[in-house]
Parts: C-alpha cells; sequence; structure tokens
C-alpha cells in the first residue's frame, strides 16, 4: 500500500515458491474538493471490494517517513488509518516498512531512486511495462519487500496472496 488521500496505490501479489506474480494493481484516486470525510469513506469503501474480492492474507504499508507540510503529513495518516481499520476489520495483518526499507529490498540500495525501484518491480513480477500509475508501482513493491522480508517462500512455499498498498 502506498497510501495518500488524494492517491492510494494498490497491488496484490502472489507468492508461488521462489516466484512472484501480479494479481492486480491500481490507484484510488479521491477528489480535492470532496469533503475530507467523504475522501476516507471512499478509500474505505474502494479497498474493502479489493480486499473482499482477493482475500489477501497479509497487508504491507509504506510507513510515514518525512513531511515538510503538517497538514499533508496529518492528511497521509488519517488515509493510512482509514486503510489500516479496513484490514483490521478482516482480520488482515498490517505490516510497515520504511521508504528505505523497500528500495533496499528491491534494488539492494537504500538510496535507489524511483526509477531504479519502477524498472525492479517490473522485473521481479515479469511485466512487460512498469505499472502505472507510480502509486501502483510503489504499493508493488511494498508487496514485494514484503513478501522478501517474511521469507513466505521459503516458509510455506505454497500460494500466498500479499496485499501492498
Amino acid at each position: 500500500m502506498d497510501p495518500g488521500l488524494a492517491n492510494t496505490g494498490y497491488g496484490i501479489i502472489d507468492v508461488q515458491g521462489q516466484t512472484l506474480k501480479p494479481v492486480t494493481y491500481g490507484c484510488i484516486t479521491t477528489p480535492a474538493d470532496m469533503p475530507f470525510p467523504e475522501r476516507l469513506l471512499q478509500i474505505h469503501d474502494a479497498f474493502s471490494e479489493v480486499l473482499d474480492h482477493h482475500k489477501p492474507e497479509l497487508c504491507a504499508m509504506e510507513s510515514i517517513f518525512f513531511a515538510k507540510n503538517a497538514k499533508s503529513a496529518f492528511q497521509v495518516g488519517h488515509a493510512r488509518g482509514a486503510s489500516i481499520l479496513t484490514a483490521a476489520l478482516r482480520e488482515i495483518p498490517v505490516y510497515e516498512y520504511t521508504p528505505i526499507q523497500i528500495k533496499k529490498a528491491l534494488t539492494g540500495v537504500g538510496r535507489a531512486d524511483k526509477n531504479q525501484v519502477q524498472y525492479m518491480t517490473r522485473v521481479i513480477l515479469s511485466l512487460k511495462e512498469i505499472p502505472k500509475p507510480d502509486h501502483a508501482a510503489d504499493a508493488l513493491a511494498v508487496a514485494i519487500c514484503h513478501a522478501n522480508s517474511m521469507k513466505l517462500r521459503a516458509v510455506t512455499g505454497n500460494s500466498k496472496h500479499v496485499y501492498g498498498q
């Protein structure tokens, strides 16, 4: 999950042995002129649909790491809260990763740029193109980070859906 009030990216991957496969990805966008509570409700409702349809077993999310603008940080925090609650209502465990952890998991370098992370997301998931929009690509990167961090492939050997947002 790549949370945000205006744009929240999501991505679900399937872990099959040593292979990670994309299931779905996209972005939920809320209009700036929509009242704040309705924007949070729209995020909740849209993620509810994704979770109910794909039934992921785990949820991974990018943590808030820095904000120059306090208002923006609070808005992202509220969007994260809506998403965490949506997962919690379905008893889906939520894990958090910093941007540095995500970059390192995908590229081996904690200070990798966005293009490197997107390229590795495409390569790891055997996609023809880099996922669009950027928020969806970021969410898939979080899911890949979590799958590798939890060593699901080594532990289970079974197919597991991992939700990244």
